[in-house]
């Protein structure tokens, strides 16, 4: 509760930094803004022409024009919030070493901020995806009803190893390094840009070792077959969210002293 209640106490000082990040992208920028709208589009845009038009690219035992581009924005879309809050968590306290010897905050601010800004750009992507949703006519109904806990999942999943490779990257700098070449080989390891129809067997069964294969089905299944997901299948997930979340906190409880004369 100590912990909440301190952050309640810092929010403007959350908000406020929520808010510069935003700005600072489009800082000098004449669109301003407009490019977080531009951008995602854009990506919307191309993968529906190119995919379901060109193409002409189906996914198996689905029908509809749009099913393999809607299967496409779907995992790349929520591998994109997954990738920026874990690769943003991984370098924050280095990043930020010079306001962590400055200032006197909750330090535990610094992940908030992160999911934040992570959920913000987020929000603005996945809300014109809804509309392409609704105005292709392929909304998935009250199956949507489960975006909000795998979201929840996605998040504290993310956060979770975010933090713990925060902390080890401040004593070990590889960190950050190796993370991001063993993010690019996880993105393609995980059935984004593919069907999981398309590998062997043998390899369909190592896909259930990898939690962001269990994730991203779950959302396929809500936003492209219009379905709940397997609860089941998530379980593992949400053990690994709070034994990532829970070891993330000792570390930074135990190390938080010696991070700032690290840094």
């Amino acid at each position: 509760m100590l912990v909440f209640r301190a952050l309640w106490a810092y929010r403007g000082f959350i908000l406020g930094s929520v808010k510069r990040e935003f700005q600072s992208k489009y800082r000098n920028s004449v669109l301003g803004a407009a490019w977080n709208i531009l951008n995602p589009l854009s990506m919307i845009v191309v993968y529906t022409v190119i995919f379901s038009e060109v193409m002409k690219a189906r996914l198996p035992q689905v029908e509809g024009t749009y099913a393999f581009s809607i299967y496409l924005c779907s995992g790349l879309l929520t591998w994109g919030l997954f990738a920026e809050i874990t690769n943003s968590a991984t370098n924050m306290f280095v990043a930020n070493g010079n306001l962590l010897k400055k200032l006197s905050f909750p330090r535990l601010c610094l992940p908030v901020i992160v999911v934040s800004n992570a959920l913000l750009n987020f929000a603005i992507v996945f809300g014109l995806f809804l509309i392409f949703l609704i105005v292709s006519g392929n909304f998935p109904g009250i199956a949507f009803a489960a975006m909000a806990p795998l979201l929840a999942l996605q998040v504290a999943f993310a956060i979770g190893l975010g933090i713990t490779l925060g902390m080890l990257n401040v004593f070990f700098r590889d960190v950050g390094q190796f993370f991001g070449i063993f993010l690019t080989f996880w993105f393609w390891l995980t059935p984004v840009v593919y069907p999981t129809s398309i590998l062997p067997p043998e390899g369909q069964g190592y896909m259930r070792w990898n939690p962001m294969f269990r994730m991203i089905s779950a959302y396929q299944d809500v936003l492209v077959y219009g379905r709940w997901p397997n609860w089941y299948s998530l379980w593992p997930v949400a053990m690994l969210a709070l034994a990532l979340c829970a070891y993330g906190l000792y570390l930074f409880r135990r190390r938080a002293g010696e991070m700032v004369d690290e840094l």
